[in-house]
């Protein structure tokens, strides 16, 4: 008979789910995961790995496409899409196994069913999975979340019919669109309209701001938004999308603008419009956990509302993305083993895929003075780095640091440019320790490399 009694259970195996689980495990604790789905969640599944998949073969075909300004002539150079499909899939399925021989090897138990809270017990609580009850004296909540469709006439039939993808179909396409239009320009939205400009599809992308890439700082997301127009990106900005109608490779979208209403003929319509957390049906309200606006409510040790409860990632609604619910699990587990631990959000990173990357972190001049602190900003071109220009012709990417006034301590560094997704974790480091512009002047970069860059910013700081 299977055992049913654990000292922890874990409702999803995603990011936080699968790497919480593990910690916990090691840290001595009996562990069982409830995974609807695959492990890995959303990020390994239909998100981060996929996408990043995609794209790195949509780079590969822009190197060949531009090899000209660097010498390098490449003729006849085409996409498979298909074969990229095939091999983001055998990329997610490595993957996916990888995380399996993880919960082995720490001794976690594994259930591949759809788990539900069914209520409390004198020693903890009781959780239904795949028609068995188990009990655990603490329960850690990652279901994560999921695309929002939004009430758009005609969407939803759109949606049914294939016309409209969120962005989990939209991996799985096997025949390259035409015209895509991009609804929402987010991360997601521009990653994909990323892909698919590069492979050779006509692309739209229609958003409610009046810019691209969400809180990204606004020089960075203006410099972001040339380059994707300069290579054939429409963008039609403070537009609300009216009605999305039509079946595959035949499809409209109408939109309103400035007072008026125009279409747009597509082929297909990526719906990018945010994403929310996942808590319906997994018995929150059987135990009393407190939801705000749909999410979990919790605080920097990922405790809820309800003693013996955490819940980590995406379904917590603070920051969706990956390596927050890495943290936030880490930071769960160690609250359960007594060990003193907590999130600093300040110094969470945030990357946008595209070609050129985006890399940001910690505070703006303007979400600075909003929460009250004093801050200046000091901007570099990238062309200070001898990398930079050696492998970007005609680059116009930039560093902008963000300092504290009075004690010059880093409060966020927002970059766009070559390695920014690689970058930026060092930036991260910065902005955590509450380092100064002194302490960085100190550190010695390697050289070349593009990261030199915010090394040289410090030393302009007066």
């Amino acid at each position: 008979m299977a055992e049913t009694k654990f000292d922890l259970i874990v409702l999803g195996g995603g990011p936080a789910g699968y790497n919480a689980a593990e910690r916990a495990a090691h840290g001595g604790l009996k562990t069982l995961v409830c995974e609807e789905r695959a492990l890995g969640g959303v990020c390994l599944n239909e998100g981060c790995i996929p996408t990043k998949t995609l794209l790195y073969s949509a780079k590969i075909l822009d190197y060949a496409h531009h090899g000209e300004a660097y010498g390098v002539t490449v003729t006849g150079a085409s996409i498979d899409h298909a074969k990229v499909v095939d091999r983001k899939d055998k990329v997610v399925k490595t993957l996916v196994s990888g995380v399996g021989a993880k919960m082995r090897g720490a001794g976690v138990t594994v259930v591949n069913a759809t788990a539900k809270i069914t209520g409390k017990t004198a020693a903890g609580f009781t959780v239904e999975c795949g028609g068995t009850t188990y009990e655990a004296a603490k329960i850690l909540v990652c279901t994560g979340s999921e695309a929002v469709v939004p009430p758009i006439p005609g969407l939803k039939e759109s949606y049914e019919g294939g016309l409209a993808v969120t962005n989990r179909e939209i991996l799985d396409i096997r025949t390259l669109p035409k015209r895509v239009v991009v609804v929402g320009g987010g991360v997601i939205g521009l990653e994909m309209a990323s892909y698919f400009n590069s492979v050779g599809s006509e692309v739209t992308v229609i958003e409610m701001l009046d810019k691209i890439a969400g809180p990204t700082e606004k020089e960075i997301s203006s410099i972001l938004e040339k380059n994707y127009t300069k290579k054939g990106v429409k963008f039609i900005l403070g537009a609300k999308v009216a009605a999305v109608n039509g079946k595959p490779n035949d499809g409209v979208v109408a939109y309103e603008k400035d007072g008026k209403t125009e279409q747009i003929a597509c082929d297909l319509v990526l719906v990018s419009t945010g994403r929310r957390a996942r808590t319906k049906g997994i018995g929150l309200e059987e135990v009393g956990v407190q939801l705000n606006r749909g999410a979990i409510v919790t605080d920097d040790t990922c405790r809820t509302s309800v003693p013996g409860i955490w819940a980590a990632g995406d379904v917590n609604g603070k920051i969706m993305l990956a390596h927050t619910a890495y943290r936030e699990g880490e930071a769960a587990v160690n609250d359960m083993l007594g060990k003193k631990d907590k999130v600093d959000y300040r110094a969470i990173p945030s990357v946008i895929y595209t070609n050129p990357e985006v890399g940001t972190v910690g505070e703006t001049v303007e979400s600075a003075k909003k929460a009250g602190i004093e801050a200046e900003e000091i901007t570099m071109s990238l062309r200070y780095s001898g990398r930079y220009i050696a492998e970007n012709e005609g680059g116009d990417g930039i560093v902008k640091i963000v300092y504290g006034k009075e004690h010059h301590e880093i409060l966020g560094v927002h970059m766009i440019g070559s390695y920014a997704s690689e970058i930026i974790y060092g930036a991260a480091a910065m902005v955590a320790k509450c380092q100064r512009v002194a302490d960085i002047q100190k550190i010695v970069f390697p050289h070349p490399t593009v990261c030199e860059v915010i090394r040289e910013a410090m030393f302009s700081i007066q």
